[in-house]
């Protein structure tokens, strides 16, 4: 899902001034060592999901574990939630409903990390076979939500309410959070007061990057069919070229971008793919272009899909042609997630507490999408954060003129660091939901 270039930036350098203060930082008293003796268990879980990834809403062997791991705990738990998503709830008194969520699914790619444990697992999408792999972090927020859960029980003399953990399936296609939703997750089960959500970042380990509002950006696809009329490529005044129809389209809609939105707001519209014809010397009757719309303010995101309908339907009516197919975001749509300020301000108090103010970084939001945001829209104070997980040297060289480029999310060479990665995501996710334990009203 998400490249973090930006936050890697931050945090590094963050790093030369912070070492002497997050030395001296104390630390919460019973935390870090109840992380600290459960690790074993922890990167032992995180290592089996990693060598046995399952895409979107196929992860009925990555539900059942993590099923069986909160059932193991107490948990009252529901499967099947949105098709393969998981419910959890602990009632621990009279209090605020706090949700945690994990994501539960991998990417249709290849790893080539070479680690042991290594993802070598196939499966059909899209009706072919592919290569699966955990190459996005998701393995890193299952185990990091399960020592969330262990940590919580073991410190449950020090809250109040209701946990509601949820594993949900599909984010990497922006829909299992909707369809968690459609399958009754707020009627069947409480209405949380909070939530919150983790990500790995291509950023130094020890790490934790927040940001109020936008953190996020929305995401809309884009699928337009510019109909012609086929024919000989040597005789293209008998036809209607669609793609020359196509082709004008793709270099005129940029001007919605840099001449319609205002400058200074955040918008992109990106053709990724344009399928047309089968032979040099033949003009076809149709040509499909497929993309990606990003914004993070919904004024600008109803700017930029108002603009890309009108400039499509303006490029085929100057070549003559039949009106375009357009379809702009049907299922594969989300918004931006925006962050609550007050939860944000209140969390991150907390930790910097935790760790040191120079280990918890704000960061600028970022261009890509997630559908946490489904929750944060359904009205509930939430935060999505950042934690890091790559060897602070290793950002370090990549940042160097001439340095070895850092291997990102979604790269088939991103291989997090479980320890302390795992540690970190706990530490911080427990101290977030403790925070809002603590929280009346």
């Amino acid at each position: 899902m998400i490249s973090l270039r930006t936050l890697s930036l931050a945090v590094l350098a963050a790093c030369a001034a912070s070492s002497v203060l997050a030395q001296s930082a104390a630390p919460s008293s019973r935390i870090a060592p109840l992380v600290d003796g459960m690790y074993p268990q922890l990167e032992s879980i995180y290592k089996d999901i990693h060598a046995n990834p399952e895409l979107g809403f196929q992860e009925t062997r990555t539900a059942a574990k993590l099923a069986a791991e909160l059932r193991a705990l107490g948990f009252e738990v529901t499967e099947g939630v949105g098709r393969t998503g998981v419910v959890a709830l602990y009632r621990n008194g009279t209090g605020p409903t706090v949700m945690v969520r994990t994501e539960l699914d991998a990417l249709p790619m290849e790893e080539k990390t070479g680690l042991p444990y290594a993802s070598k697992a196939k499966a059909q999408w899209n009706g072919r076979e592919t290569f699966v792999a955990h190459s996005c972090g998701h393995d890193i927020h299952m185990a990091s939500w399960v020592g969330t859960a262990r940590t919580l029980l073991a410190l449950k003399d020090q809250w109040q309410g209701t946990l509601m953990f949820i594993a949900q399936p599909s984010e990497e296609t922006v829909s299992g959070a909707k369809a968690m939703v459609e399958d009754g997750l707020f009627k069947r089960f409480p209405k949380p007061d909070y939530a919150f959500a983790l990500h790995t970042s291509p950023s130094p380990f020890g790490f934790v990057g927040y940001r109020a509002g936008p953190v996020t950006s929305a995401s809309d696809s884009l699928e337009i069919t510019f109909k012609g009329r086929g024919g000989h490529g040597s005789a293209p005044h008998v036809t209607i070229d669609p793609i020359a129809i196509g082709a004008h389209f793709v270099t005129d809609v940029q001007t919605v971008v840099s001449r319609e939105k205002d400058p200074a707001e955040f918008g992109v519209v990106t053709i990724g793919a344009f399928q047309a014809g089968t032979a040099g010397n033949i003009i076809p009757d149709a040509a499909k272009l497929s993309g990606t719309i990003r914004s993070y303010k919904p004024e600008v995101r109803t700017k930029l899909l108002d603009g890309i309908r009108r400039t499509a339907l303006a490029s085929a009516a100057m070549a003559g042609a039949p009106e375009p197919d357009v379809r702009l975001g049907a299922d594969t749509s989300t918004a931006a997630v925006n962050n609550n300020e007050a939860v944000v301000q209140r969390t991150v108090a907390s930790l910097k507490a935790q760790f040191g103010d120079p280990k918890v970084v704000q960061v600028q939001p970022i261009t890509a999408s997630e559908d946490f945001s489904v929750f944060t829209d359904a009205g509930i104070p939430s935060m999505f954060f950042f934690v890091g997980v790559t060897d602070p040297k290793d950002v370090a060289e990549s940042m160097k003129k001439g340095g070895k480029p850092l291997p990102f999310n979604h790269s088939p060479y991103f291989a997090p660091v479980p320890e302390p990665s795992i540690k970190i995501g706990v530490q911080a996710m427990t101290t977030a939901v403790l925070t809002a334990m603590g929280t009346k009203g």
